[in-house]
């Protein structure tokens, strides 16, 4: 019996760490992806902020912020023990000013913004996930946690902007963190192509069997 339905998009950051959290704590989950130019009915019935993820539990709760997704579903079931990871003060500097700063690095005709001066400020957080790095092999400390799978997304869009550029930075901690964790079993995982759901598909349950 599936725990939920969780409205996503596969390259959404937010999204993604949702996925982490449901695959690491094996909540079982209709998976319906989401055209954002063709939002689902159900989807904004449920959630009208309209953005992605939105989890919606069986008894009709609806949790739509990617972090307390997380929270919620590592609650019920924590194998790996990722809330002893769980730093909220560095997750909200990453979705405070360093979300804000890759905004204007990554969209930079949206927001009609300069890019470069964005880009200059986000190394700030950049530096600070090199020191946290260099004294524990992760973000949340010895073990690869909620912290890590929160942040992980963001610093992967941050890199593909511009990568040539990002390889050239001094970060040598940081860059190892992130192409070990993009490199997982589990990344592979959370990051499988669907079709955009319709009413009329067949429903695909996430995370896969193993």
């Amino acid at each position: 019996m599936t725990q939920g339905i969780l409205y996503s998009f596969r390259r959404c950051p937010y999204a993604i760490r949702a996925r982490l959290a449901l695959a690491v704590s094996r909540t079982l989950v209709e998976l319906r992806e989401v055209k954002l130019s063709a939002k689902p009915e159900a989807m904004l019935a449920a959630s009208p902020k309209g953005t992605v993820p939105v989890l919606v539990l069986p008894d009709g709760r609806v949790v739509d912020q990617s972090i307390d997704i997380m929270r919620h579903v590592l609650a019920g079931n924590d194998p790996d023990g990722w809330l002893r990871g769980d730093d909220p003060e560095l997750i909200a500097m990453n979705d405070g000013p360093f979300k804000y700063d890759l905004d204007r690095y990554k969209y930079r005709e949206r927001y009609v913004s300069d890019a470069l001066s964005h880009r200059s400020a986000a190394l700030a957080f950049l530096n600070e996930l090199e020191g946290r790095l260099m004294r524990h092999p992760y973000l949340g400390g010895d073990i690869w946690g909620l912290t890590d799978a929160a942040i992980l997304p963001f610093i992967r869009q941050f890199a593909a902007v511009d990568q040539n550029w990002f390889d050239t930075l001094p970060l040598p901690a940081l860059k190892a963190w992130l192409g070990k964790s993009m490199a997982s079993k589990l990344f592979a995982t959370v990051m499988v192509r669907l079709a955009p759901w319709s009413p009329d598909r067949a429903a695909v349950h996430f995370p896969p069997a193993t």
